[in-house]
C-alpha cells in the first residue's frame, strides 16, 4: 500500500532544495572581470602556442580539511571557473576551448549549495564564452583525437608548481624541494604527476613548457587587475593603521594579526596574501618571523608586513612604529635616516627608466643623507655607511628594484629593460645593526603608467610625527580588549 504521508514528505524535502538551490544568492561567477578580458587572455596563449599544439592545464583539487576552495593562480587567470579538479585544453589550431568539469554531486550539494558541474554547459558559456564543456572522464578521448591528427603532437603545459592559498612560485618550489628531500615521504608534486599521466596516457605526445608564456602576460597588469591590486594595497593600508592605533605595551603580537584579519574580511578579503609577519624587537631581525608569539615591551621597534588575498590578487606594504607610541632618539636617528635613504628610491621611480638607472640616481641622495646624519651611536653610523655601501654596490648592475606583485604576492614575470606601463612591485630595502639585531624595513606597492608612477601605498603614515598622531588615537584593541585569562 502507498504510504502517502512518507510520499508528501519527500516531495515536500526535495521541492524545498529545488526552490533553495534556484533561490540561493551564490555568485557561480566572478564580477572583477569580463568573459571578454579571460578570452584576450587565452588568445594570447593561442598566438604563442601556435596552431600545430595545444595548452592543457590542471585546476586545485579540492582542499584538505574545512577550508574554502581557492582555484590555482594560474587556472583562474585563463578561465575564471572556480570548481576543484577541473581541466583546460586549448587547441591552438581551431583556436577553441575546453573544459574538463566533475559530474553534478546532488548529495553534496544538499549540504553544500549549487556548485558548478559539467552538466552547465549553457550557464557556462553564458557567463564565459567557454562553450566546449565535458565531463572529465573524456579528458583522454580528447586528447588522443589531437595526437592522431598530428604526426608530431605538442602539447604545453606548466612545469612550475601551481599557485595556491596564499602561495608564490618560490614558496611553491621550496616546498616542493623539503617533500623530496624527505626520505620518508619523497612524494612527487602534482604538477610533476600531472605531466608523466599526459606522456603515459597519451602516447606521442611531446611536452613543452607553458609557464614562461604565462608569466610573461601576468607581468603587464590590465587595468581591472590594477584595480584588484589597489583594493588589497588599501585593505593592506587600513589593517597596518588600525593595528598602529591598537598596539600598546603588554600586547602579543598575534593579537595585531587579529586586528588585521578583522579589516581584511570585513571588507571582502579572501584570505591572507601571505602569513603575518608582525616582529617586536629582535623578533623583526629574522625578515620572514611569523609566529607572532612575542610579547610586545615599551621601549621595542615593531615591524608588520601583512595584507590579504583580494578576489585572487595581493598587495605587499610593510611599515615600523615604536611600541609604546613614541620614537626614542636612537630610534629617531636610524630610522629617520632610513626613511630618507627610502624616500630617495620610492620618489626617484620613473616610467622608462631601467632599474638601475633609478638605483643610481639614489644612491647619490643617501650619500647626502648620510653625509648631514647624527647617530647617537658609533654602531648606527657604521650600519648606516653598510647600508649605502650595499644599495651602490648593486645599483648599477639591478634589473628590478624589489619584487612583482599580482596573483601572487611573489608575482612571476622577468624584465631586461626599462619599466613599462602595467608593471606592479614593491621596494623593501633593509637596514641592519647586526649589534642590537635592529631590523628596519618598509615597502610600498607602486604601479607603472605611461607617464607617471603611482605610489598606492602612499596614503599610509611613514613620517615619525604622522605615525605618533595617529598612534595617539584609541584602536579596536582598546575598545575590545582581550579576555582576562583566570
Amino acid at each position: 500500500m502507498l504510504n502517502l504521508k512518507r510520499c508528501s514528505c519527500v516531495f515536500v524535502a526535495v521541492f524545498c532544495f529545488v526552490t533553495i538551490s534556484f533561490a540561493q544568492n551564490i555568485p557561480l561567477f566572478t564580477k572583477d572581470f569580463t568573459a571578454k578580458e579571460f578570452a584576450e587572455r587565452r588568445d594570447k596563449v593561442f598566438d604563442a602556442i601556435g596552431k600545430n599544439a595545444i595548452a592543457v592545464m590542471q585546476g586545485e583539487p579540492s582542499p584538505r580539511g574545512y577550508t574554502r576552495f581557492r582555484q590555482s593562480n594560474e587556472f583562474y587567470y585563463l578561465t575564471g571557473i572556480e570548481v576543484p579538479h577541473a581541466y583546460l585544453v586549448m587547441d591552438g589550431a581551431s583556436r577553441r576551448t575546453a573544459l574538463f568539469l566533475p559530474h553534478r554531486n546532488e548529495g553534496r550539494e544538499r549540504g553544500e549549495g549549487k556548485m558548478l558541474s559539467s552538466e552547465d554547459r549553457e550557464l557556462i558559456a553564458k557567463h564565459t564564452g567557454i562553450r566546449a564543456v565535458y565531463g572529465s572522464e573524456l579528458l583522454a578521448e580528447h586528447l588522443a583525437r589531437f595526437t592522431r591528427r598530428s604526426s608530431a603532437p605538442v602539447a604545453y603545459t606548466p612545469f612550475s608548481p601551481a599557485e595556491g592559498f596564499a602561495e608564490s612560485r618560490d614558496l611553491g618550489l621550496r616546498v616542493q624541494m623539503d617533500i623530496s628531500s624527505d626520505a620518508w615521504d619523497g612524494a612527487e608534486a602534482r604538477h610533476v604527476r600531472f605531466m608523466k599521466n599526459l606522456k603515459s596516457r597519451v602516447p606521442g605526445l611531446q611536452l613543452k613548457d607553458l609557464s614562461p608564456i604565462l608569466d610573461q602576460m601576468r607581468l603587464i597588469k590590465s587595468p581591472a587587475e590594477m584595480d584588484m591590486i589597489r583594493k588589497a594595497t588599501r585593505l593592506s593600508g587600513l589593517a597596518l593603521m588600525e593595528s598602529m592605533r591598537s598596539t600598546e605595551p603588554g600586547m602579543m603580537e598575534y593579537e595585531l594579526d587579529a586586528v588585521a584579519k578583522y579589516v581584511f574580511y570585513r571588507n571582502g578579503g579572501q584570505g591572507d596574501a601571505y602569513y603575518s609577519l608582525i616582529a617586536t624587537a629582535q623578533n623583526a631581525y629574522f625578515p620572514h618571523y611569523h609566529k607572532g608569539k612575542g610579547v610586545m615591551k615599551d621601549g621595542d621597534f615593531l615591524l608588520m608586513d601583512y595584507a590579504p588575498d583580494y578576489g585572487y590578487y595581493m598587495s605587499d606594504v610593510t611599515r615600523n612604529w615604536p611600541v609604546n607610541g613614541k620614537f626614542s632618539r636612537d630610534q629617531r636617528d636610524l630610522y629617520g635616516f632610513y626613511l630618507a635613504c627610502y624616500k630617495s628610491i620610492l620618489y626617484n621611480i620613473e616610467s622608462g627608466k631601467t632599474a638601475a638607472q633609478i638605483s643610481l640616481r639614489a644612491v647619490k641622495e643617501m650619500e647626502q643623507h648620510l653625509a648631514k646624519a647624527t647617530f647617537s651611536k658609533e654602531i648606527y653610523r657604521k650600519a648606516a655607511e653598510r647600508f649605502v655601501a650595499s644599495q651602490k654596490a648593486f645599483a648599477g648592475r639591478r634589473n628590478t628594484l624589489g619584487h612583482w606583485v599580482g596573483m601572487a604576492t611573489h608575482d612571476v614575470g622577468r624584465i631586461n629593460g626599462p619599466l613599462k606601463a602595467g608593471m606592479v612591485f614593491t621596494i623593501e630595502p633593509a637596514l641592519r645593526v647586526p649589534e642590537e639585531m635592529i631590523y628596519i624595513r618598509l615597502e610600498d606597492l607602486v604601479i607603472i603608467h605611461d607617464n607617471s608612477v603611482e605610489i598606492v601605498s602612499e596614503f599610509v603614515p611613514m613620517e615619525i610625527d604622522e605615525i605618533e598622531k595617529l598612534m595617539a588615537e584609541d584602536g579596536m584593541s582598546q575598545k575590545y580588549p582581550r579576555e582576562k585569562t583566570p
